[in-house]
This record gives structure tokens, C-alpha cells and sequence, in this order.
């Protein structure tokens, strides 16, 4: 397995922080969600067509990899989903032209459990798939609101009927807001799992509070361990929110706990 965090962990920081920190930790990649002010990935300087080979050579000297590009379309929001058509379109084109194999689509925008039109999401998602197939990449699609359970999201899979599909499986949401252990999720969409957010919580009450990693009780050993089991050699990515929750901690301490605690666990525990 490799490792990698996402740029929705350090709001603040320029690409050269980014990938300077990510070379400096011993990281594998680096997952794309947002940089600066700008979350909307093909209007990323770096990424234009100008720059891009100069970001590629950057990359390559330092032996790091873009595993995925994060959008923000969310394909069961009937009022959202033709522009979340559109943007799942450019970033597949994006992707294509960077040699990254994945783009992360959503059903709704929540975590939790939220109702969507899933027979609208798993149209449009068929969709996408045939058009990403040609170009080399795979639209991934991640288990968040009403997909946070496994067995509806095995169900939009079979229902969108290609084959160039895949999940995104965020293991927070499917424990926290699906309730299930991986071993449930890992029986019911093992198979299409192909990039994994990782992140750790505690529930005060009703109140979710985020935590660094194996400071929650959300299972990440229990996890590693059944993604080894899978055989499963992608990446597993922290999803530190601090976008979008200003008082987490600081990413640079975030990132390099994070990667240290992973460690132990793929060297030693498991």
C-alpha cells in the first residue's frame, strides 16, 4: 500500500510547500483537492498546459505520483447534476492529459447519510465511465450520504452496468455514518475499491470532533488489515478537513504524525 494526503489538509499552502513536505516525509503521492483559493482543479496554475510538464518533471525528480484529482460533483443532487456532469468532464480531461488514473465523483456533497436520486447518480455515472474509458481514466465514486452504506453502493454499481468503474472507499463515512465494520464493506464492494480516504474522529454527544490518527476509535488497523487481505496496493489518503474546519490542526503536524503512525502500523503490525 502507498500512501498519500490531500491537499484539503493545507489550505494555505503553495504547490511548492505541497510537494517539498510530501518529498520531505517520504510520501508516495498527493491527492488533489483544491490549492490556494482555487479548489477547482483544472484552473490550478501547475496544471494548465503551459506549466504542466514543468509540474510533471518536478514530480517525477521527486518520486511522487497524483493518484487521483478530487471534484466536487455530486451526480444524485438533481438540482446540481448537470453542471457536476460538466466538471466530472474536465477533470477526466485533465486527469487524461496528466497520466492520473482517477477522479472521485460523489452522490450527495455530505458525509452523512442524505437522501439522493440514485437512479439519476447511477445514470450519469454509467456515463461518465464511457467517456473517461477511452481517455484512461477511471471516475471513481466515493461512499459518502446515502453511499456511505456498502450494500447502496454495490447496488448504484451494478445498476450503472460498466466496467470502467471503480470506488473511492472513505472508511470514515461507511463506520461513522454507515455503521459498518470494513469487514462488512470489504464483503460488499471489495472488489471495486481502488483509492481509500482514511481520517479519525471521536463522538462527543452529538458532536463530531476530528482527531489526529489513533487519537478516534474509527478501526484503521482493522482496515490495513483487510485491505492486505484484498491484496489491495493503492493508496490510502489522509483526508485532513481542514478546508473546511480552520481550527484542526496545522498540516504540517498532521501530515507527518500521520505518516509515521501509518508506517508502524504497514511495517510492524501488520
Amino acid at each position: 500500500m502507498k500512501l498519500s494526503f490531500s491537499t484539503l489538509g493545507c489550505p494555505r499552502w503553495s504547490w511548492k510547500d505541497v510537494i517539498t513536505t510530501a518529498k520531505d516525509l517520504n510520501f508516495d503521492g498527493i491527492e488533489i483537492r483544491g490549492l490556494g483559493d482555487e479548489m477547482y482543479a483544472p484552473k490550478i496554475p501547475e496544471f494548465a498546459p503551459q506549466n504542466l510538464a514543468e509540474t510533471q518533471a518536478d514530480l517525477a525528480a521527486m518520486a511522487l505520483s497524483i493518484p487521483i484529482l478530487t471534484s466536487g460533483a455530486v451526480l444524485a443532487d438533481k438540482d446540481r447534476a448537470q453542471a457536476s456532469f460538466v466538471e466530472a468532464c474536465a477533470y477526466i480531461d485533465l486527469a487524461s492529459s496528466m497520466g492520473v488514473p482517477y477522479v472521485r465523483v460523489m452522490g450527495t456533497g455530505e458525509p452523512q447519510i442524505t437522501l439522493g436520486d440514485l437512479r439519476l447518480a447511477a445514470g450519469l455515472y454509467s456515463q461518465l465511465c464511457e467517456y473517461a474509458e477511452p481517455l484512461g481514466v477511471i471516475p471513481l465514486i466515493e461512499t459518502n450520504g446515502d453511499l456511505s452504506s456498502s450494500a447502496a453502493m454495490r447496488s448504484l454499481i451494478r445498476r450503472a452496468g460498466s466496467k470502467n468503474c471503480g470506488v473511492l472507499w472513505d472508511v470514515h463515512h461507511t463506520v461513522r455514518f454507515g455503521g459498518e465494520s470494513p469487514v462488512e464493506t470489504i464483503a460488499n464492494i471489495g472488489n471495486f475499491i481502488k483509492h481509500v480516504h482514511v481520517k479519525d474522529s471521536v463522538t462527543a454527544g452529538s458532536k463530531l470532533e476530528y482527531r489526529m490518527m489513533g487519537y478516534g476509535d474509527i478501526p484503521i488497523a482493522d482496515t490495513l488489515i483487510m485491505l492486505k487481505a484484498l491484496r489491495y496496493e493503492g493508496f490510502v489518503s489522509l483526508e485532513w478537513v481542514k478546508r473546511w474546519n480552520p481550527d484542526l490542526q496545522e498540516p504540517g503536524i498532521v501530515f507527518a504524525h500521520y505518516k509515521s503512525y501509518m508506517d508502524t502500523l504497514l511495517n510492524n503490525a501488520l
